[in-house]
């Protein structure tokens, strides 16, 4: 299976975020409309779903392209893509919400180690996974 091997490449990139991101909608749609929950952010949860599993594609789409030229392991070629989302991520919502309370800046700053792990560990054995499936690893 030696065609298309970047639109395959967005495939397998696009897989786990899109699973991730319906289970969290569901779980967004049912606290706010089943448990009357005021989410603050409501307006902001446009951005995940509409941009990060796009983001995930065009990204194992760069790591696809650069595989002969590169060295990086994809581990950790999946932890510089919260780098791009987590700024842009921040722009929405101070766009879209407004300012952001002050123990939101802690909470992040918690996250971000967190984050990166878990990054490393799905682009590693998830999207890895999917890579060797679609014949493009």
């Amino acid at each position: 299976m030696s065609t298309h091997p970047y639109l395959r490449a967005y495939m397998g990139g696009i897989c786990v975020p899109t699973v991730f991101v319906l289970f969290i909608f569901a779980f967004f749609c049912a606290a706010r409309f089943v448990y009357k929950i005021d989410v603050p952010l409501e307006r902001g949860i446009v951005f995940p779903l509409a941009l990060v599993p796009n983001l995930w594609g065009v990204w194992n789409i760069l790591y696809v392209a650069l595989h002969g030229r590169r060295r990086l392991p994809l581990g950790l070629h999946g932890v510089l893509l919260p780098v791009i989302i987590f700024p842009a991520a921040m722009l929405v919502v101070r766009a879209v919400v407004g300012p952001l309370p002050a123990f939101f800046v802690t909470v992040m700053s918690l996250a971000v180690p967190v984050v990166l792990i878990a990054y490393y560990l799905v682009w590693k054995y998830l999207v890895g996974f999917f890579n060797r499936m679609l014949g493009i690893a």
